[in-house]
């Protein structure tokens, strides 16, 4: 027989368990004789609620053990079939699956003669739903998910009130075993999507699971070859029902605020919540912007290195003997000059991300004022570096989906502009947009709805779609599909 079965002693189930757990210290454990009938509850410090063990399970547990008569099947049969004391009960089938119900919050119930019971009385220590921290909006909702898987789910389900919402339970993590939920609509979401997620979630072979980019790789059709990604995140769930309405399928991971969802597309990543909420002349003249942004944030730095060492004649001659002059007294060449303030940008952006709010923004001040006047003063960069490389910090700072790639494509493009002008600027383009356009997540190309072009979508790059065009037709994300 296996040590691990569940025992018809319930002294020696706890031993079991106590024996598995290496003795842990957060090991809480009962035992108790009740009209004749031994019976034990061990639960996790912490992951359950006291109070709730208490009104729960032990009361209604003392006043059922009468009825029993010392009968512990018939006990035990009263407490899973004929007694209703929480919506979540589970009858583990050895310790094992025991334990993993001690560590997601249950109180395991052992009946001498009769089995184990598992009652859902989770009551750990939990964040309070906030607002998102990196995904702000003026007239959208201002809640943002939490680390508690539970709470993620019930703020979907609360937008999403209808039965054609799917919530499946999965687990990733050989030690960890974290709980993680698919969220999609039957009605709208392919099999062949939902049956994929599974799979790549199943195949994890990780020891931990502790954080959603974890699981983004196992996601993702060509992972380390695609410059951009295929799955977004978002700690949005106004935006995770938006896409699950369009088809998509969506993580929530225990212990991370951000959810993940897949497939993923470009030109997601210049559309806002507040976008539903604006005129579509509004909305056409903010996408413009974000596209200028994402073009100056990754392209202006390289440009203006390859016009001035390759290109002079694109520059007027006051703006030319301006350049000449400021670029004098540097002792670097212009070139050498736009990576280290790249750099330096680069630095203090970490800087101010990892260090406490309070000394970030300290940090930003003095890496904004302090260090860049005393690099101008002293003449290690000049005054147009400063501020193309300030307007190309501002730019990166309206796409947030996409820093990764702006940062890193940006210190390419002065690569490639100060080596090869115009034309290894040309050059570098091309790859980008070859490796964008090649992307294809489950039969659905990155680029769309514009490569290939999709008349049905391609509305939706500028403007949205006005109120009575969306009553009449809803795209989905399988109508992108090549």
């Amino acid at each position: 027989m296996d040590k691990y079965t569940v025992s018809p002693q319930a002294g020696e189930n706890i031993d079991g368990l106590c024996k598995l757990m290496g003795g842990s210290a957060d090991l809480n454990t009962a035992q108790a004789e009740l009209c004749g009938v031994r019976c034990a509850v061990a639960s996790i410090e912490g992951m359950a609620s006291a109070e709730l063990i208490s009104e729960l399970v032990l009361r209604p547990l003392a006043a059922l053990a009468p009825l029993a008569e010392g009968d512990g099947k018939r006990l035990y049969s009263l407490l899973t079939e004929g007694a209703l004391l929480t919506a979540d009960r589970k009858l583990p089938a050895d310790l094992r699956e025991a334990a993993s119900l001690l560590f997601s919050g249950f109180a395991v119930v052992f009946v001498e003669g009769g089995g184990a019971a598992a009652f859902g009385v989770q009551g750990y220590d939990r964040k309070a739903v906030g607002e998102p921290s990196s995904e702000h909006n003026i007239m959208g909702s201002q809640e943002g998910f939490c680390e508690a898987l539970r709470s993620n789910i019930s703020l979907v389900r609360r937008r999403m009130k209808t039965p054609s919402l799917r919530l499946e339970m999965l687990t990733a993590g050989n030690k960890t075993n974290t709980d993680i939920c698919l969220c999609y609509l039957s009605d709208r979401a392919e099999s062949s999507l939902i049956c994929d997620i599974k799979r790549r979630i199943r195949s994890v072979g990780l020891d931990a699971v502790l954080a959603s980019g974890t699981l983004k790789p196992f996601l993702e059709e060509k992972e380390g070859v695609g410059l951009f990604s295929e799955v977004s995140a978002t700690e949005r769930p106004d935006v995770v029902c938006a896409k699950i309405n369009e088809g998509r399928a969506a993580l929530l991971i225990d212990g991370t605020p951000f959810a993940l969802i897949c497939p993923s597309l470009f030109a997601e990543n210049f559309r806002t919540v507040d976008d539903a909420c604006s005129k579509p002349y509004f909305v056409i003249l903010m996408r413009l912007i974000r596209y200028i942004a994402f073009f100056f944030a990754v392209m202006f730095p390289g440009i203006y290195v390859a016009v001035a060492n390759y290109h002079p004649e694109m520059l007027t001659l006051k703006l030319l003997l301006n350049l000449t002059a400021s670029e004098r007294s540097t002792p670097y060449s212009l070139f050498v000059e736009m990576l280290i303030i790249t750099v330096l940008l680069e630095l203090m952006k970490e800087a101010a991300v990892r260090m406490p709010k309070a000394v970030g923004s300290a940090i930003s001040i003095a890496g904004g004022l302090v260090i860049g006047d005393a690099a101008v003063k002293s003449g290690i960069i000049s005054s147009p570096l400063l501020i193309i490389v300030g307007l190309t910090a501002t730019a990166s700072f309206v796409i947030p989906g996409l820093s990764q790639q702006i940062s890193a494509l940006r210190l390419v493009y002065i690569c490639a502009g100060g080596t090869a002008g115009f034309f290894g600027i040309a050059v570098v383009s091309a790859m980008v947009m070859t490796n964008a356009a090649g992307m294809n997540d489950r039969g659905i190309p990155y680029t769309a709805p514009l490569l290939p072009f999709i008349r049905s979508g391609a509305a939706d790059i500028l403007s949205r779609k006005i109120r009575r065009r969306l009553e009449q037709e809803h795209t989905v994300v399988s109508d992108y599909r090549e």
